[in-house]
C-alpha cells in the first residue's frame, strides 16, 4: 500500500460506524466499568481496557497507531509536546553512571535538557560532529546511547544511518534519532538501523501550527519502558483533542510535504546564483542514502554586505518567529539566537555562524514566496 493511502486509511478501523470518516474525540478523562469483574481484571493488568486518559486514550492510541505504521515500527507513544518525547526518551533510557553519545547542534531545548538535568543526574555526555558517526566505527565504544539528529538543527548536515545504526550495533549502543525534518515521509530511521526515532508532532506531522505534541516510535519492548515511567508517573500525556487534530494532520501529510519539498526545490535553484547568499544549506535525495526527498526547512548564509534586520523586516509572506513544519512561512536569523544572555547555548558552543538564516517555506505559491524573498534580499544590499 502506497504512503499516501495509508496516511488516509488507517485510522479508519477507529472510527465509528454510521459511515464516519473521521475518528471520534474521545474527551474524557476516565473510563468506567459494566461489572466488579471487569474492573479486577483492568486493575490487575488482565485486560487493556481503557482506564484513565493520562495512562490511556483511544484518541491518543488512534494516532500512535498511525505514527508506528508510517515509521515502520512495531508501537508508538504520544506526549504533550516533542520536548516531552526526548525528555521521556532520554530520562528513561539514560541512567547514572552511563555514557550518552550526543551530535553537535541539537535541538536547543534538547540541549538544555541534557545540561540541565542529564549530566547533573550522573550522566556522561560528550558531543561529536554528526558525520563522525558513521566515519569513526570505534566513536561509540564505552557508551551506552547515540543521540542523534539528521539533518541537524540549524546547520541541517547529514549523515548515513545505517553506517552509524551498524557501528552502534557492534558496540551494542543504543541509537535514538529526532526525524522531525524529514518526517516518514522522506526517512525511515527504523528500517537503517536506528532504534528509536522522535517526532515533533507540532511540526510537519500537525502541520497546521495549531497543535504542540510529540511522539517516540520503537519497537514493543522499549515503548513499554516509556509508557512505565513517564505516563503514569511523569504525566506528560498526548490529550485526546490534540491527538485528533494530529490524526487529521496525518491525512494531508503526503500533498503537504510534496508542497514543501516543491518551493523548497525552487528556491534551492534560484539561491544558487544570488551573490547575496553565500552558503544554502538543504539536503535532498542526493544527499546521504536513506534519505529521498527534501522538506521546507532550510538554511542560507547571508553575504556581508546584506543588512539582516533589514532582509528580515522588508520580507512580506515569511513571519518571525520560532518553531516550523506549518502551512506559513518563517524566518530564524541565528544571530537572534547567538546573542541570548545568560548560559551559552548550543549555537553558540557548536558554532552556528552569525550570519546563518534559517527559512520555513510554508504552503503559500512558491512564485510569489521567492518574489518576496528576492526583493528583501535586493533591498538589504
Amino acid at each position: 500500500m502506497s504512503k499516501p493511502t495509508i496516511a488516509t486509511r488507517l485510522a479508519r478501523p477507529w472510527a465509528e460506524s454510521a459511515g464516519s470518516v473521521t475518528p471520534p474525540i474521545h474527551q474524557t478523562s476516565l473510563f468506567t466499568f459494566d461489572d466488579y469483574a471487569a474492573f479486577a481484571a483492568r486493575m490487575a493488568g488482565a485486560s487493556d481496557e481503557p482506564l484513565y486518559t493520562r495512562v490511556q486514550n483511544p484518541t491518543v492510541a488512534c494516532f500512535e497507531e498511525m505514527m508506528a505504521d508510517l515509521e515502520g515500527g512495531e508501537a508508538a507513544v504520544a506526549f504533550a509536546s516533542g520536548m516531552g518525547a526526548i525528555s521521556a526518551a532520554l530520562l528513561a533510557l539514560a541512567k547514572p553512571g552511563m555514557r550518552v553519545a550526543c551530535v553537535e547542534h541539537v535541538y536547543p531545548d534538547a540541549y538544555r535538557l541534557i545540561e540541565r538535568m542529564l549530566i547533573p543526574s550522573g550522566v556522561r555526555v560528550e558531543y561529536f560532529p554528526v558525520q563522525a558517526f558513521a566515519d569513526d566505527p570505534d566513536l561509540l565504544a564505552g557508551y551506552d546511547i547515540a543521540y542523534l539528529e539528521s539533518p541537524t538543527t540549524m546547520m541541517l548536515e547529514v549523515v548515513d544511518l545505517a553506517r552509524v545504526a551498524a557501528n552502534a550495533r557492534a558496540q551494542g549502543v543504543l541509537t535514538i534519532i529526532d526525524n522531525s525534518w524529514a518526517t516518514p515521509l522522506h526517512q525511515r530511521p527504523l528500517d537503517l538501523g536506528i532504534d528509536m526515532v522522535i517526532h515533533s508532532a507540532s511540526k510537519y506531522i500537525s502541520g497546521h501550527s495549531d497543535t504542540v505534541a510529540g511522539v517516540v516510535v520503537a519497537s514493543r519492548v522499549l515503548i513499554a519502558r516509556l509508557r512505565d515511567l513517564s505516563l503514569p508517573l511523569v504525566g506528560a500525556k498526548l490529550a485526546p483533542f490534540e491527538a485528533w487534530l494530529l490524526v487529521r494532520g496525518l491525512r494531508t501529510l503526503v500533498p503537504r510535504m510534496r508542497m514543501h519539498e516543491a518551493t523548497a526545490n525552487l528556491f534551492v535553484d534560484r539561491l544558487a546564483g544570488r551573490a547575496e547568499v553565500t552558503k544554502v544549506r538543504s539536503p535532498g535525495p542526493n544527499s546521504v542514502p536513506g534519505l529521498n526527498g527534501r522538506s521546507g526547512l532550510l538554511s542560507i548564509e547571508l553575504a556581508e554586505g546584506v543588512d539582516i534586520p533589514r532582509f528580515a523586516d522588508t520580507l512580506k509572506h515569511f513571519r518571525l518567529g520560532v518553531s516550523w513544519g506549518g502551512f506559513e512561512s518563517l524566518v530564524v536569523p541565528a544571530a537572534i539566537s547567538l546573542g541570548q544572555a545568560g548560559e551559552k547555548n548550543a549555537a553558540q558552543r557548536f558554532g552556528v555562524p552569525p550570519r546563518l538564516v534559517r527559512l520555513s517555506l510554508g504552503l503559500e505559491d512558491a512564485e510569489e514566496l521567492w518574489s518576496d524573498f528576492e526583493a528583501a534580499l535586493e533591498g538589504a544590499v
